[in-house]
């Protein structure tokens, strides 16, 4: 049995802020579709707006949430660190693959 005892922040961090960036493009594509959809309706009379909108998420949600992640990222390390010294870290088992068949 292992234990995790403790985080590098920054590179939780920089863990979070990219998989927070890959999830805010996929919001962005996904909200981005629907807004530049809505925008060309004949009765939104707003197509351009809708769709310069449309495409600033695609822009704006990955930068968003690649801050977010990043800052929410850093803070669970830190918090994590502080807990797993009063309370223990995260207890995980790891099996070694290339000897697993030879211990059989």
């Amino acid at each position: 049995m292992k234990e995790i005892k403790k985080y590098d922040v920054m590179s939780r961090a920089v863990i979070s802020c990219i998989i927070s960036a890959i999830v805010g493009l996929l919001y962005a594509l996904f909200f981005g579709a629907i807004v530049g959809m809505t925008s060309s309706l004949p009765e939104a009379n707003m197509s351009r707006l809708g769709m310069s909108f449309g495409f600033g998420m695609i822009i704006l949600f990955p930068i968003i949430f690649a801050v977010i992640g990043f800052i929410g990222g850093a803070l669970g390390a830190f918090i994590y660190n502080l807990v797993a010294k009063w309370v223990g870290g995260i207890k995980i088992e790891l099996v070694d693959l290339d000897n697993k068949y030879e211990n059989q």
